[in-house]
């Protein structure tokens, strides 16, 4: 295959990205006000809670069967392997820049936590449909394409609810505990002090506040025979308590991982199935409609895209040696590093030799930072200044390394 088809193949999926992300952008300004504020928080939460599901869920519903799930058991690993390596860089990259306390989780989420989600949404689909393509048939290429991605977004959002919003969370609490140790060290007004990049978390009423209080975790005192004599059941949900107040399950458990369970069971139970996909269906209007629903997924996000990118144009007082060393991280270390090991999985028998399945493996090395990271920034009030800045140059970005890395994994796949 001529390396200009392949350059076109990669170039015109990550073209139709800056087109609609530039339309977002546009539409946010202040001048235009068509997705503002409001809109942008009310389009975010019909595509989190219904779009975004429906395509999930009726993509694995549609192609995913027990046989499948045993062949794809290594995309799971392979998502954890990002993380490892992009946190291990990203933990290098503060001890080298020493940012503020603040925004070390940020940094850390920057470089382990990849868009994988809804950005292969719009990528593969894309590329199956291009005359330059290696994948084959362009409707079962953009069908499968179409799966891979809805179980790499799943998994994608168990690994980033559970770790990255863990990790900004704790560097939230330190902000928070910087501004009120300068409040009462300052006879300033505490708006003259509250000067930075740690504003008011919106979840700061709801989160349980973690102290290390022994009456609160522990039995009441009581002799050493009567604690034998207290039921496991009530130990147990004692440490069920304590798990579910460092653990937010809820944000564990969000839409489209539940959609995801929900088309895994639907795809992989024969009996189900039969139901609700397929012509002959008794069921099929419901596959019907959520298909329909997921189609609006993909536009939608990418104009909310294009509007939160926007506020990175305001700048703010991040360094460029941390923008730089994310680029680094994101764009040139994780995709060569993860070059070796899916080569080497490959040479031991891990990964189904699928170029479409692989291809998918190589981008989740390749691919900008989440853009879900802005909205957890936003939740803790920790470092949102800063993201805004990290995803615009990120994206920005994207359109050229997207371009090279995905025309390079094509052509040894090919």
């Amino acid at each position: 295959m001529e390396i200009l088809d392949l350059l076109i193949a990669a170039s015109n999926p990550v073209l139709k990205v800056l087109l609609l992300t530039a339309l977002g952008s546009f539409l946010s300004t202040d001048r235009i006000n068509i997705l503002g504020k409001d809109a942008k928080h009310h389009l975010n939460r019909v595509v989190f809670f219904v779009f975004f599901p429906a395509l999930v869920g009726s993509n694995l519903a549609k192609t995913v069967t027990y046989e499948s799930m045993i062949k794809l058991w290594f995309m799971p690993v392979n998502i954890f392997i990002t993380y490892l390596i992009g946190s291990a860089l990203g933990w290098m990259l503060i001890q080298i820049t020493r940012p503020p306390s603040h925004i070390r989780g940020l940094i850390l989420g920057s470089c382990a936590a990849g868009n994988i989600g809804n950005l292969l949404f719009i990528i593969i689909p894309s590329i199956c449909r291009d005359k330059g393509s290696p994948f084959g048939a362009p409707d079962v290429c953009s069908r499968y394409g179409v799966a891979y991605s809805s179980l790499s977004s799943a998994i994608g959002s168990i690994y980033l609810w559970s770790y990255v919003y863990n990790i900004v969370r704790i560097s939230s609490s330190k902000c928070s505990e910087e501004i009120d140790g300068s409040i009462s060290e300052s006879s300033e007004e505490p708006s003259k002090v509250l000067n930075g990049s740690c504003t008011e978390p919106l979840l700061s009423k709801d989160l349980p506040v973690l102290e290390y209080r022994a009456d609160h975790f522990a039995l009441p005192y009581a002799s050493l025979e009567e604690r034998r004599k207290v039921p496991i059941s009530v130990k147990f949900r004692q440490y069920l308590k304590m798990l579910s107040e460092k653990i937010n399950l809820k944000t564990l458990f969000a839409p489209s991982t539940t959609a995801a369970i929900v088309g895994f069971s639907v795809g992989t139970v024969p009996q189900i199935k039969r139901l609700m996909i397929g012509e002959s269906a008794p069921l099929r209007v419901i596959g019907d409609s959520a298909s329909l629903l997921g189609e609006g997924a993909i536009p939608a996000i990418t104009l909310i895209m294009g509007g939160n990118l926007l506020r990175g144009l305001r700048g703010s007082e991040i360094h460029a040696s941390i923008i730089v060393g994310i680029i680094v991280v994101r764009y040139i270390a994780l995709p060569l590093l993860g070059i070796l090991v899916i080569k080497g999985a490959l040479h031991i028998g891990l990964v189904y030799p699928d170029p479409l399945y692989m291809f998918i493996l190589h981008l989740h090395f390749a691919v900008p930072p989440a853009i879900n990271i802005g909205t957890i920034t936003q939740l803790f009030g920790a470092g949102e200044r800063e993201c805004s800045v990290i995803l615009l140059w990120g994206y920005g970005l994207a359109s050229v390394s997207l371009t090279i890395w995905a025309s390079f994994f094509m052509w040894i796949l090919a």
